[in-house]
């Protein structure tokens, strides 16, 4: 017989969501978050224990061991009295109360009441934000539970509180950055709760497993592990559980960028909650809704831009210019985000939930340029503020609204607030970090209050407070929050003119990106894109110190760097890689991809002699470009001074032009002043080699621009027409080797019909089945999977039963800077990108089966999507194919056909190279017609050779 449950039910109201989980080293970034911190904080809160009314540390203690003695009674009654002070917010009091609990169950000879009191103080004390006292008290909970657990008299209470300690056990090492020993916490605890038969436990314990695997950026990975969860529990009673459950996933969802399946999974969580009447839940699922429609909009925002307003310093608000319109689409995600919210705030019970909705309303409102709106939101949240009681999540919520008024400030040029009113807030919440002891929200505050000095031209203040803000970040070993402070500590001193001071600086913030790699592509889970605000500055900013000219004067400054500049050139190609390659873990949203170690040097100094390879760097006032040519160590550097907006709009209206076919003068004339700033600084240096290919590292909308196209207007040449060219995703190769032999076996499939799939209708390619009877002619050995017989289990089978060496798909595809909208069109579904690894690599686990060559001939990037081209480059990378050849727009011409078969005719030449090949082939098309758009769309990425 079992006496009364005692303990503290976790101290926590659905509404408040328990903290010990949720505020670990990745949620605090630069990026317009900063704006809405809780916007990100909200999407771990509702994952972790805020559902859970039963998860407190209780113990049940049969009655012949229980000690009915005056200490075991008062040490009850003092867990009660902490429980209701942790419920009013009462968070130092409760401790106060609780280790007097705790002296008292000692006194009494009562171990697990001991431990479980523990425990719950380590919760309240997480909620004070001294991360390492917390974690102090669950050591020694657990110290004390580990001691006894051999014993014969172990039993279910026992067990159980183990359980719950371990669970807070996980939490509080994610909090301190140990993720992977917080992931055996919590698999420690699902066992054990699956040997108590605890559904509710395993399930909660389950949920924060997959909390982990986000922080180690395996969002698939979580989002699978979620999926079962939600299977094992769907034909069980509905509950509380299964809102939170549903909400998990659904917020999981969105950070791996599936925007329509986390809505659909969000509104069932949303029907739960209503049908159970739980209004708290309601309105925490209301806020991740607003949260996928916000995502939306940013989304929809970022396409129309390749570069962002750049963002100087952490705390630079990167709202779009004020007098730039805002798209349709995005504004009707944002209106749809704020009707969310505003839902959310009047819903939510609890003071807290109710700031975090009108939080986030307030940065959409900004993103809106809705001005009126948000200077009245911000000061109906400010008073608000001081119903909160003073904690980790008081504090952020005072910086969160602080950066906001920062942001309507820089963007509207407003004289109220004042500065001074924005810089007290920030103060104040020094003050009450430094109060609780919560060195994480002191070192941010301090960093942001240093931001604020920065913005009115206090330097030295500016300095000292960043400073500050740093030595704590790094003494705790925040590298989430140190890389902020070490950015602008850099940004500080490069405008005090110390350029080495300066350079030290981006550095340090370069090296703690880099040791920070599995938290970039969740540093951020508000949108896809965020990286460009948290981590895309400061590696451009660190290039643009390291490549910065001494002269600046006008024009085309050409001079080899002497000796002394190679270090800083080799560093500059080196962090322009890591962002690319960053770029592409954030485009699939994992931290999945392995470096190859063959770089391009290698290549081209021993394997093909005649290739050079180029990489264009823009930065914001001017066009870097860095030449590597074949065996030579030193690499050469040319500036061209343009101005980065300038660079855009023409290559911008060049790539309009490029699909025109009539406009065949004005690409001339534009693809011209494109190679003035490429490729004529480099003519004389590469007429003095042997150099007959050019390999391109590009960046930015450079990539939308097919560089065979640019036109030497002094010997009216294509550059085509000069060289072979080929397009690297970056400074690494996949997998780079000469073709061995010229003996193909091809699968080839296409679909030539009209077909709608997703609401969307793909027109019939009338060229498509002679292109695969073209190439059935150059290549015997081929199989071929036409309309009906193009489906993904087809490939699937024939990628499994044979080793294709090439892999020609024929068929509309788009390329896009969303990985969800990066598809190409089998018969009856859209194949995305996320699923070309697990169709196209079936076939060659091996290195020696890999794909030689996958063609994709009717692909188009999308409409108004200036970095689409990322997804090319995700494809390239996603299906482990040594070379992909694919067109950046769809010709439905007979030219298709015609350029293909002199492609794989010049391919059985065994002294060409895949670039030569192209090359031929585009030559061949171009002689006969001159027009762009027939012959220039083809691109290879990957290996040239």
């Amino acid at each position: 017989m079992l006496n009364h449950l005692f303990g503290i039910l976790l101290f926590v109201q659905p509404s408040q969501k328990f903290f010990a989980v949720s505020f670990h080293r990745r949620r605090y970034d630069a990026s317009r978050w900063l704006r809405s911190i809780l916007l990100a904080l909200v999407t771990a809160l509702l994952v972790i224990f805020e559902f859970n009314l039963n998860l407190a540390i209780q113990i049940a203690v049969p009655l012949t061991q229980a000690k009915s003695n005056s200490n075991q009674l008062n040490a009850q009654s003092l867990v009660a009295q902490g429980q209701k002070l942790y419920e009013a917010g009462d968070y130092t009091q409760a401790v106060e109360i609780l280790q007097q609990a705790i002296e008292a169950f000692q006194a009494s000879g009562d171990q697990l009441g001991q431990a479980m009191a523990l425990g719950n103080l380590a919760l309240v004390v997480k909620q004070l934000g001294q991360i390492q006292a917390s974690y102090n008290y669950i050591t020694k909970s657990l110290e004390i539970l580990q001691a006894n657990r051999n014993v014969e008299t172990q039993n279910f209470a026992s067990l159980q509180v183990l359980a719950q300690t371990l669970e807070i056990q996980g939490s509080l090492l994610l909090e301190l950055g140990r993720t992977q020993q917080a992931l055996d916490s919590w698999k420690q605890a699902v066992r054990i709760y699956t040997q108590l038969g605890d559904e509710v436990g395993r399930i909660r314990s389950s949920i924060n497993l997959a909390q982990a695997e986000q922080t180690l950026g395996l969002y698939r990975q979580a989002q699978r592990n979620l999926e079962q969860l939600v299977d094992s529990v769907d034909k069980q009673p509905d509950s509380v559980i299964k809102i939170t459950l549903l909400r998990s996933l659904g917020d999981v969802l969105q950070l791996v960028g599936e925007l329509d399946k986390s809505t659909k999974v969000l509104q069932k969580s949303r029907d739960l909650a209503q049908k159970l009447r739980s209004p708290d839940q309601l309105a925490a699922t209301l806020l991740s809704i607003g949260n996928i429609y916000r995502a939306s909009g940013n989304r929809a925002s970022e396409q129309l831009n390749t570069f962002s307003e750049a963002r100087l310093t952490p705390l630079h608000c990167r709202t779009s210019n004020a007098q730039q319109p805002i798209s349709q689409e995005a504004s009707q995600a944002y209106q749809q985000a704020v009707q969310y919210y505003q839902q959310a705030a009047t819903l939510s019970k609890s003071p807290v939930g109710q700031i975090q909705a009108k939080l986030n309303q307030l940065s959409v409102l900004l993103e809106m340029h809705n001005w009126s709106q948000a200077r009245l939101l911000s000061a109906d949240i400010q008073p608000r503020l001081s119903q909160i009681p003073v904690s980790q999540t008081a504090i952020f919520t005072r910086i969160n609204l602080a950066q906001s008024l920062v942001c309507f400030k820089q963007t509207t040029n407003a004289d109220i607030p004042e500065w001074r009113e924005i810089a007290q807030d920030f103060a104040t919440a020094i003050k009450q970090a430094r109060s609780i002891g919560d060195q994480r929200s002191e070192a941010y505050a301090l960093g942001a209050l240093g931001a604020l000095y920065l913005e009115t031209k206090d330097l030295d203040n500016a300095q000292k407070l960043t400073e500050e803000a740093f030595k704590i970040a790094q003494t705790m070993q925040l590298g989430d929050i140190a890389y902020l402070w070490q950015w602008q500590l850099g940004y500080i001193l490069r405008i005090k003119g110390d350029i080495p001071g300066a350079i030290a600086f981006y550095n340090q913030a370069y090296d703690t990106l880099q040791s920070l790699r599995n938290d970039l592509v969740a540093l951020n889970p508000d949108i896809q894109f965020s990286f460009r605000d948290n981590v895309e500055p400061v590696y451009r900013q660190y290039v643009d110190l390291l490549l910065l000219p001494e002269n600046r004067a006008s024009g085309i400054v050409n001079n080899k760097q002497p000796k002394t500049n190679q270090k800083k050139l080799q560093q500059a190609r080196k962090v322009i890689e890591a962002l690319q390659f960053t770029e592409l873990e954030n485009f699939f949203r994992e931290a999945c991809l392995q470096p190859v170690p063959k770089q391009i040097d290698e290549v081209v100094d021993k394997t093909d002699t005649t290739a050079a390879v180029i990489y264009p760097i823009i930065l914001k006032d001017r066009l870097e470009i860095i030449l590597k040519l074949p065996t030579e160590s030193e690499l050469y550097h040319y500036t061209t001074n343009q101005q980065a907006n300038e660079i855009e709009k023409n290559l911008d209206k060049l790539q309009q032009l490029l699909t025109q076919p009539d406009r065949i003068n004005d690409v001339k004339k534009l693809s011209g002043t494109v190679y003035n700033w490429l490729i004529q600084p480099l003519e004389n240096k590469l007429a003095n080699t042997n150099v007959k290919t050019l390999v391109f590292v590009l960046d930015g909308s450079l990539r939308n621009i097919p560089m065979a196209v640019l036109y030497d207007q002094q010997d009216q040449k294509f550059l085509i027409q000069k060289y072979a060219i080929a397009l690297a995703p970056g400074l690494q190769l996949i997998d780079p080797k000469p073709l061995q032999k010229r003996t193909f076996n091809a699968l080839i499939a296409g679909v030539s019909k009209e077909r709608e799939i997703e609401n969307r209708t793909f027109s019939p390619l009338t060229y498509v089945e002679d292109e695969l009877r073209t190439i059935q002619s150059a290549i015997p050995k081929t199989e071929e999977l036409l309309n009906q017989n193009f489906t993904r289990k087809n490939v699937q089978n024939q990628m499994q039963a044979a080793p294709y060496t090439v892999v020609h798909i024929a068929t509309h595809g788009e390329f896009s800077s969303n990985a969800e909208k990066t598809f190409i069109l089998t018969w009856n579904q859209l194949l995305k990108v996320k699923d070309f690894d697990k169709i196209l690599r079936l076939g060659n686990s091996s290195k020696s089966r890999a794909i030689e060559l996958l063609v994709l001939s009717a692909c188009q990037t999308a409409l108004g999507d200036k970095r689409a081209t990322l997804g090319l480059a995700g494809i390239a990378v996603r299906a482990g194919a040594r070379s992909t050849l694919a067109t950046l727009w769809s010709v439905d011409d007979e030219s298709t056909a015609v350029l293909m078969s002199k492609f794989y005719d010049e391919l059985e030449n065994p002294t060409l190279t895949k670039a030569d090949a192209l090359r031929r082939a585009q030559i061949s098309l171009l002689e006969s017609d001159e027009i762009p758009y027939l012959w220039a769309p083809y691109v290879l990425v990957g290996n040239w050779l």
